[in-house]
């Protein structure tokens, strides 16, 4: 498991790409076989990823946990974002197509990974918060939570978000969590972009095909940066750093969430001709 550190406004500044990649891209989180981590003490939230290919791979804990299991203190929304595949909770199995999404609560204790088919391995990918209470395992097939759409075709923003873990849907103590799909010729995500001071928010873009990137933004609105993204690269953005994207060819993203509130809309929206 890499730890990554909390960063404030004045540091990002001069940040360089190097450090800019160190500090908020998580691309090292699936490999075949293994269950890859970061935690940041951004929220305390944890990344994870797992892509099974020869048998299942099990959820160990961590020293930086301190805790027996993974979710001892812990809780988790998992999507797929690969080929289908299957969760087993406590002996319980999930079976997860692309884009399904899997809410874990505290308490779990034996969490495995395993794909439908060697030849298409499946790719889960975890995202955690610290829980003070336990909310029962549920499973969101894709397309199955609360759909909102928003955006246009004239501003390249049409997109449809599956809003899975949330106040309204599947319950739970801090993650807030979904998948967004765009549509046909559009590749602009969340614009106009926004802040929100009270979490933290990751993306996990997927479904890019391999000689496309996705240049996402992060900072503050008047003090804008990016990063090249590639297929099942993760970004970290801290509650003060807005986040938003466009891509050379279609792609999605998987959104989380964790902090001090729950409620989709809290956010403050930055319009194009505020950006810096």
């Amino acid at each position: 498991m890499q730890v990554r550190h909390s960063t404030n406004p004045a540091q990002i500044r001069s940040f360089d790409t190097q450090a800019l990649r160190e500090n908020y891209l998580v691309d090292d989180l699936f490999a075949d076989d293994e269950f890859r981590a970061t935690y940041s003490h951004e929220d305390r939230v944890v990344l994870g990823g797992a892509r099974p290919v020869t048998g299942s791979i099990r959820l160990p804990s961590f020293d930086v946990l301190r805790t027996e299991n993974f979710f001892g203190n812990r809780e988790a929304g998992i999507v797929n974002v690969g080929a289908p595949g299957t969760i087993t909770v406590d002996g319980v199995d999930h079976a997860m197509d692309t884009g399904s999404c899997l809410y874990v609560g505290r308490g779990a204790v034996e969490v495995t990974f395993a794909s439908a088919a060697a030849a298409a391995p499946a790719a889960f990918y975890l995202f955690s918060a610290t829980a003070h209470r336990s909310y029962p395992t549920t499973l969101v097939p894709h397309g199955q939570g609360t759909v909102r759409r928003l955006g246009a075709q004239e501003t390249s923003n049409e997109r449809t978000i599956n809003q899975y873990i949330h106040q309204d849907g599947v319950r739970s103590c801090q993650v807030v969590m979904g998948v967004t799909e765009l549509g046909l010729g559009s590749m602009w995500n969340t614009m106009p972009a926004h802040t929100h001071d009270r979490r933290t928010e990751c993306y996990l873009y997927f479904d890019l095909a391999p000689e496309h990137r996705v240049v996402h933004l992060l900072g503050e609105p008047t003090e804008t940066r990016h990063l090249i993204v590639a297929n099942q690269e993760a970004v970290i953005s801290p509650s003060w750093s807005l986040h938003s994207g466009f891509g050379t060819g279609s792609y999605s993203f998987v959104w989380a969430m964790a902090g001090e509130n729950q409620p989709f809309d809290d956010m403050d929206h930055v319009q194009a001709a505020e950006l810096r």
